[in-house]
């Protein structure tokens, strides 16, 4: 087990609670920063967060603020837990506080809405190119790491030896954390999967069958690999965790948001009314639009992602788009260039 180490999440969400949650676990001195009095005031005095993860028991040494200043003194790094919206605004705030030898790691997943561009651009563009960054991503349900069940993610940095102090403060009996140096690999699979779960929930809300699942997401993870090649991700980085890993989770587990999102719509309810009732942010709603301006930009032809946005859009119905999808032309699986 690493030293113990004094380290900052902001985001009192289910994901932040449950990333902070396991690293006071494995010893670690963690202040969880959040916006809602209530819910930091449970956290910090109950040991529980009633909002996001109710009836879970969380470590007597994990410390919840307000004040993200008092939560940033000191700390050897930074962990931002926050949705993608607002990611930039949160790195801005807690630039100025950061002490200058801590790196900054988050686990958000999707693109900064409306300019596209990825968090880890972000990120340097706020803070700098000297500052070591990382990405935590993978098939992670925040319920299930805050149970203590078994979970594996992976951690892409700029910085090797940053990338591995937050995947070692993060390893543990229950939980693996691997490494890797691509960011933009792992980021693309971590937006990607939450507009490719839309559409297998969609399938399974219309009662389509196992098959048409599998197909979806077979289809979904040729998508992120056509897409990777043409940013410069990795191939091998979109059929690891980051990649295949989170979209068999969130394509088919049922704590999924965005799956949610998708069966309530198959099943015919609005769009309004399955967010209401889901309650907490799906990212696939804004997530759709950046990864569609992605492959706008690079020419890449998405035909689920296209579809999902659509339909997130109400300008197709989920019958008509995959009517759309079955329609389309017999074509080989795989582009001859795309492995090569």
């Amino acid at each position: 087990m690493a030293d113990s180490l004094k380290i900052a999440v902001l985001g009192a969400g289910s994901w932040g609670t449950a990333l902070a949650a396991l690293m006071a676990r494995h010893g670690h001195a963690v202040t969880l920063w959040g916006r809602d009095p209530v819910v930091i005031q449970a956290i910090d005095q109950q040991h529980q967060n009633p909002r996001y993860l109710p009836g879970i028991d969380l470590p007597g040494n994990l410390r919840a603020t307000t004040d993200m200043a008092a939560a940033m003194q000191d700390v050897d790094f930074v962990l931002v837990v926050v949705p993608s919206h607002a990611f930039t605004a949160t790195v801005r705030q807690m630039a100025a506080l950061r002490p200058a030898t801590a790196g900054v790691a988050w686990a958000t997943k999707g693109f900064e809405p409306g300019s596209g561009r990825f968090l880890h651009e972000v990120a340097e563009d706020i803070l700098g190119s000297d500052v070591p960054l990382a990405v935590v991503t993978g098939p992670s349900f925040a319920k299930e790491v805050t149970l203590g069940l078994p979970t594996a993610v992976t951690v892409h940095g700029n910085a090797s030896e940053f990338t591995a102090r937050v995947a070692n403060v993060m390893h543990g009996p229950a939980f693996r954390a691997y490494t890797g140096d691509d960011m933009v690999g792992a980021e693309l699979g971590g937006a990607m999967k939450n507009v490719l779960a839309v559409a297998t929930g969609v399938a399974d809300g219309m009662q389509l069958g196992l098959n048409a699942r599998a197909g979806l997401i077979t289809r979904g993870l040729n998508e992120m690999l056509r897409l990777a090649a043409a940013i410069g991700g990795r191939p091998e980085t979109l059929m690891g965790l980051a990649g295949l890993g989170d979209l068999v989770l969130t394509a088919t587990g049922d704590l999924s948001r965005n799956r949610r999102l998708g069966l309530a719509l198959g099943k015919g309810q609005s769009l309004d009314d399955a967010v209401r009732e889901i309650g907490q942010v799906v990212e696939s709603l804004q997530t759709a639009d950046e990864v569609m301006r992605q492959a706008n930009r690079h020419g890449i032809d998405l035909p689920i992602s296209s579809a999902v946005q659509a339909v997130l859009h109400g300008e197709l119905s989920p019958s008509d788009g995959l009517k759309q999808l079955m329609a389309r032309e017999q074509k080989p699986e795989y582009p001859e260039t795309l492995f090569k």
